[in-house]
């Protein structure tokens, strides 16, 4: 019958724990879907826009693309080659005309002799003009003699020796320079025209001048020609350096009132904002991220989570933090961009912190990592397919530190110096940001998103310390925090056993340290152990001269009564405690604990004592009513209390008494099925009284016996 009560009851948790999962993977696929949904538009060409519209995601307008370069390629002018072989060639033939007419303008010399041999004289015979003509004509090239007139001959003829190097001189350098700078075919009467310049302003005569010109005119000609190889070059070239025409995902394509083109309605349906069926595939892509979100979260609750984590208030709780936190995020992502990065504002530490004291440092390791993921979408300006990374790193880090930080929880003081350290790790990982970047950041915006760092972790701790009393209260979840403020020792109810009970007081504190200190080595929850001992024998203040532990200096009351009211007396003590508890609305964990500390186990001393002269004596009346313990802690318990209770009883309390006795109310609680709802294992149950056992021996230990005056 247990074992199915048991597979009934893990049936269920099962069941909780795959709504929980169900639940949350609805909210992150509703929470992130506008940030992965782009909605479409039914818009007809040439009408006018009703709302702005921008890109949804970055592509390349290829026709535009193809536009540039069609208008790149058109501004490439043809390549020329000029060959520097035709320029020295034409120079070559002014130069050769030159030094023919050096030439013939040497005078013809004549040998003489006469009768005396000793003596001899030359005579310089000087030609006609028309004989220079002649000679000239013999020795120049033909194409100079066919394009220069006789009268052009005989001026260059006639120059003086100034007038030749002037001549020399200007032709020369010119016609450098005109070859220079390229002459193409069509470009040769533009180089005549270029070359007319040049000697307009000379000092040489006018008919040498005209003589000039021709000669230079008959030098130039095409030196400059097309070149298909650097042309074809020149085009690779301008089409590499066009830039593609992308169109970046939030840029806008239409204002509100303006006129759909053609262009526009292009680049509409480039990017799928005419396209209904390509939504399709964004809902698919989030699909599978929630299902490895999920699938995460349950691989780690299940490992992770407690059992009694799996309770429907705890459960609930779970999902308000991941609620409460999505909505937090989802508000300040609407406002965030680019200029004003308000997700520096957000509170994000606020779930780890709620995270790590309601439930443990995994469970809060865990769902930072997921908090982090679902933030890199959730702040990507609603742009689909961009994820912000440095959204991610900022909420990393801001959780880590608050878990890391946040370590023993003595009171709400430690949210505020997680606080300050988590303050600390957001502006540096700021900082950081800010001197990693290519811009320049005035000291003004450095000192305004550290604000924003600084704000964040403030809101976050009082965001926590706001909505904790909430789930203390409210759902009844029970806290660290909590915990440490009942076992304050001015608590009215702690005061109360104190006074109106001191020995069971001093009993309480003995078995919380022995119930701490053996929870904490199997795992359990020692600070809720050692609590609980503080309250479990509240009842006891009922009547507390009816406990051996109270009667001091006074007669045992349970003398004067039979054992059947004595046994009513001591059997009412778990249930009159928790009742009193329940007034005083304590966890439930703790009023539970104080009535399943005894279970059902039977008061042998009052048993036995009526069985004396009443062999009837029925052995239900003499049980207590439960239930039995149910958790660790409380079964840790009620092991302790029957230890330490016996252990006083003790003369000389040695380390084999003491082992002995543990394992015989041990053995004795395994055979009356006391811990049959517990969980506990033998494995644990032989460290507990381990433990047991070297705390009480280290209370108990032999002291040295100082000698009396008489011994003296």
């Amino acid at each position: 019958m247990q074992s199915f009560v048991r597979r009934v009851k893990a049936l269920s948790e099962s069941i909780q724990l795959i709504l929980t999962l169900a639940i949350m993977g609805i909210a992150f696929f509703l929470f992130i879907l506008s940030n992965v949904y782009t909605e479409t538009y039914e818009i007809e060409r040439f009408s006018n826009a009703q709302e702005t519209i921008r890109s949804p995601i970055t592509i390349e307008d290829t026709r535009e693309t193809e536009r540039r370069q069609r208008e790149a390629l058109q501004s490439v002018e043809d390549r020329y080659v000029i060959l520097h072989d035709v320029t020295e060639e034409r120079v070559e033939y002014v130069q050769e005309l030159f030094d023919a007419i050096a030439s013939v303008n040497k005078p013809v010399t004549n040998d003489s002799e006469e009768d005396d041999e000793d003596d001899q004289s030359d005579v310089s015979i000087e030609r006609s003009t028309t004989e220079k003509l002649q000679e000239l004509k013999q020795i120049l090239s033909s194409d100079i003699i066919e394009e220069l007139a006789d009268d052009e001959l005989l001026r260059l003829i006639n120059m003086t020796e100034s007038e030749k190097q002037l001549s020399v001189e200007l032709l020369t350098t010119s016609l450098y320079e005109i070859f220079a700078e390229g002459v193409r075919r069509e470009q040769i009467d533009q180089a005549y025209t270029q070359l007319n310049q040049r000697f307009q302003f000379s000092s040489i005569d006018s008919e040498l001048k005209d003589a000039l010109v021709a000669l230079g005119e008959f030098a130039i000609v095409e030196n400059s020609f097309f070149s298909i190889e650097e042309t074809m070059e020149a085009e690779r070239q301008a089409m590499s350096n066009v830039e593609p025409a992308m169109i970046r995902a939030g840029e806008v394509i239409v204002r509100e009132g303006q006129t759909i083109t053609n262009e526009i309605y292009d680049k509409l349906t480039l990017v799928g904002l005419l396209n209904s069926d390509r939504n399709v595939f964004p809902i698919i892509g989030l699909l599978i991220f929630v299902l490895l979100l999920i699938g995460f979260l349950a691989y780690c609750l299940n490992n992770y989570l407690d059992k009694n984590n799996l309770e429907l208030k705890r459960s609930f709780a779970l999902l308000l933090i991941v609620l409460v936190i999505l909505t937090i995020m989802k508000s300040i992502s609407l406002f965030s961009t680019d200029e004003n990065q308000f997700y520096l504002l957000t509170p994000i530490a606020t779930g780890t912190m709620l995270l790590k004291i309601l439930y443990r440092e995994r469970i809060a390791l865990v769902f930072t990592i997921v908090f982090t993921f679902i933030a890199t979408v959730m702040f990507n300006g609603q742009i689909p397919g961009a994820l912000n990374i440095e959204v991610g790193i900022y909420f990393l880090f801001a959780q880590l530190s608050s878990i890391v930080a946040l370590i023993a929880i003595k009171d709400r003081a430690a949210v505020l110096k997680t606080v300050l350290a988590t303050a600390v790790v957001n502006v540096l990982v700021i900082l950081a940001f800010l001197f990693l970047s290519y811009e320049s950041y005035q000291l003004r915006e450095i000192l305004q998103y550290s604000a924003y760092g600084l704000v964040g972790a403030i809101v976050s701790g009082v965001v926590t310390i706001g909505i904790l009393p909430f789930f203390e209260s409210i759902l009844g979840i029970l806290t660290d925090m909590k915990l440490l403020t009942l076992a304050s020792p001015n608590y009215p109810l702690l005061r109360k056993i104190l006074t109106e009970a001191p020995g069971t007081y001093h009993h309480s504190v003995m078995v919380a340290n022995l119930s701490e200190a053996s929870c904490e080595v199997i795992g359990a929850n020692g600070l809720l152990a050692r609590v609980a001992s503080y309250y479990h024998d509240l009842g006891k203040t009922k009547q507390p001269h009816y406990f051996i532990e109270n009667q001091m200096g006074i007669k045992n009351p349970h003398d004067f009564l039979s054992p059947k009211q004595s046994a009513s007396i001591i059997l009412a003590h778990p249930y009159e405690g928790a009742e009193i508890l329940r007034e005083h609305h304590f966890p439930k964990e703790i009023i539970d604990i104080a009535k399943e500390h005894h279970g059902t186990s039977l008061l042998k001393y009052f048993y036995y004592k009526e069985k004396e002269h009443n062999k009837h004596a029925k052995e239900s009346d003499f049980r207590y009513q439960g239930p039995k313990p149910r958790t660790r802690e409380s079964a840790v318990i009620s092991i302790c209390d029957s230890v330490e209770a016996a252990v006083r009883s003790l003369d000389e309390p040695t380390k084999d008494k003491i082992d002995q006795l543990i394992d015989s109310i041990i053995q004795d609680r395994l055979k009356d099925g006391q811990f049959d709802d517990s969980l506990l294992t033998f494995k644990e149950l032989t460290i507990i009284k381990q433990t047991i056992s070297e705390t009480l021996n280290g209370i108990y230990h032999s002291r040295i016996q100082y000698p009396n005056d008489d011994e003296k």
